[in-house]
């Protein structure tokens, strides 16, 4: 990945900022957009940073397209924002919807069609790496809004993979398991914890160095001929 121009988004903590930092070591120039300030940890990794609300579709194409001019271009896409609540079913609001979707899932859409048309032009093909969960495949209780937009996000990365290969673009989405992020620290027990790491074969949680390590090989040349996938990093919780 030495000199790769990645832009990654949500990720000025979390699983975003492990994706930043494997990407880093592997050589690549970084830009990332996240609600909060990614300034410190782009200045840690020699990368720019662009704050923007990717619920708003206007400020995110302009964001990308910030991205991209401070980048030279850009030749992988990493969408790992996302919101995350749970909310009972017959509490669910229209708001509540709204905002998950907008920044769940529109707001990939957006950015896939602002890096896209910047790939295409460049005639060199791409790779875009789309953050779902394995939420988007076995929803649970408590977790509507979250887990439709991830299947939402799954679907997108299939039909977004079939009309960008013929233009030599991966489109792919990762599924992680239960990862032990600050964006979920409020809603779990240490009792939640254990349950969730008995449910692995390999006895534990992810980490956010697991889905990075699939992030960045999803993104390298060695998953050139691997597109509209959505790849579980989930310890065996579910397995298709």
């Amino acid at each position: 990945m030495e000199g790769a121009r990645v832009v990654v988004t949500g990720a000025a903590r979390g699983i975003g900022a492990d994706i930043a930092r494997r990407f880093a070591a592997d050589g690549a120039q970084l830009a990332l957009i996240d609600v909060l300030d990614a300034t410190p940890l782009a200045a840690e990794l020699g990368g720019v940073a662009v704050t923007c609300d990717l619920a708003d579709p206007a400020a995110t194409d302009d964001a990308v397209g910030k991205a991209v001019a401070q980048l030279g271009g850009v030749d992988v896409l990493v969408n790992n924002a996302g919101v995350f609540q749970i909310t009972p079913l017959l509490d669910i609001t229209p708001a509540e919807w709204d905002r998950t979707m907008a920044i769940n899932a529109r707001a990939m859409l957006v950015t896939i069609q602002a890096a896209a048309r910047v790939m295409i032009a460049q005639g060199r093909g791409g790779r875009i790496v789309n953050m779902a969960s394995m939420g988007g495949k076995v929803a649970e209780g408590g977790q509507l809004t979250y887990a439709a937009s991830k299947a939402a996000v799954i679907s997108l990365t299939q039909a977004a993979a079939a009309e960008l290969g013929q233009h030599g673009i991966t489109v792919n989405a990762v599924c992680p398991g239960y990862v032990l992020t600050e964006m979920g620290a409020d809603t779990r027990s240490p009792e939640q914890v254990a349950g969730w790491s008995a449910r692995s074969p390999l006895g534990r949680c992810g980490t956010t160095s697991d889905v990075a390590d699939l992030v960045a090989f999803l993104a390298s040349p060695a998953a050139g001929y691997l597109t509209g996938q959505a790849v579980n990093v989930s310890g065996g919780m579910i397995v298709h």
